[in-house]
C-alpha cells in the first residue's frame, strides 16, 4: 500500500500523514509549498508539488500510489467561489485522476450535516452543499470509497470514545482531528468500511469499540 494525501499540510491532513507514517505506510503528500511542508510533515514523507485545481498536475503527483485520502477544504475567505472550487471541483479532479490510475480505495473527509441546506455553515458560500456534491460524485465514480463525516473538529486529542453512525443520523457533537485521522487510515484496512458514509463524533460516555466493530455497525 502507498497512500496519497491531498490537503496534507492542513490540520487534519497532517494528522492523517502522521497516522500513516506510524503504520509504516509510504506516503506521497500533495503540497503547494514544498518548503513550508518540510517544516510540518515527517521527513520520510515524499512531497509532491501540485494542486487539486490543476488536473494535469495530479496525474504525475499520484505516481505509484494505490490509495487516496482527500482532506482538502476551503478556508473561510471573501471569495464566494472557494468552496465550489476546492470542495467540489478539486475533489472531482482528484476522483477522475484516481479512477484513471485505478486507485484501490478513495477516502474523503467531508462534514456532518452536509444534507442540511439551512445549516449555518452554508452561509460560508454553500460549503456543505459543495461537499455533498463531491460525495455524490465519488459515489457515482465506481471507485471503492469511504466518506468520513466528522462533527466539530478539535485540535487537542482526548480519551473520549468514537461514536460512528450511518449517513444523516448525527447532527451535533465534536471530535478531535487525531481521531478523524485514525478513522480515515483504519478504513483502508477494514473491508466493512468499503462504500460507506460514516458520521463520527467522540463522547466521554460512549463505550469504546474496535474500528472493525465501528465499521461493521454501519449498514
Amino acid at each position: 500500500m502507498k497512500a496519497f494525501v491531498a490537503g496534507a499540510t492542513g490540520e487534519t491532513g497532517r494528522r492523517i500523514v502522521q497516522e500513516l507514517v506510524a503504520k509504516n505506510i509510504p506516503v506521497r503528500a500533495l503540497v503547494r509549498d514544498q518548503e513550508k511542508a518540510k517544516t510540518i510533515l515527517p521527513p520520510e514523507v515524499e512531497l509532491v508539488v501540485g494542486d487539486v485545481l490543476s488536473p494535469e498536475s495530479l496525474t504525475t503527483a499520484l505516481g505509484d500510489s494505490t490509495v487516496v485520502i482527500c482532506a482538502t477544504g476551503a478556508k473561510p475567505s471573501f471569495n464566494p467561489t472557494d468552496p465550489y472550487q476546492v470542495d467540489f471541483e478539486g475533489t472531482k479532479n482528484l476522483v477522475n485522476t484516481a479512477k484513471a490510475k485505478q486507485i484501490q480505495h478513495f477516502v474523503l473527509v467531508s462534514s456532518l450535516c452536509v444534507s442540511q441546506f439551512f445549516h449555518p455553515l452554508n452561509l460560508f458560500w454553500l460549503i456543505l452543499v459543495w461537499k455533498k456534491q463531491a460525495e455524490e460524485y465519488i459515489q457515482k465514480s465506481g471507485l471503492t470509497y469511504t466518506i468520513v463525516r466528522p462533527g466539530g473538529l478539535k485540535n487537542e486529542d482526548n480519551s473520549d470514545a468514537i461514536v460512528m453512525q450511518g449517513a444523516d443520523t448525527l447532527f451535533d457533537g465534536s471530535i478531535p482531528r487525531q481521531k478523524v485521522a485514525q478513522v480515515c487510515v483504519e478504513s483502508l484496512f477494514e473491508p466493512a468500511a468499503h462504500n460507506k458514509v460514516v458520521e463520527i463524533v467522540a463522547k466521554s460516555e460512549a463505550a469504546p469499540k474496535s474500528f472493525q466493530e465501528l465499521f461493521q455497525g454501519i449498514r
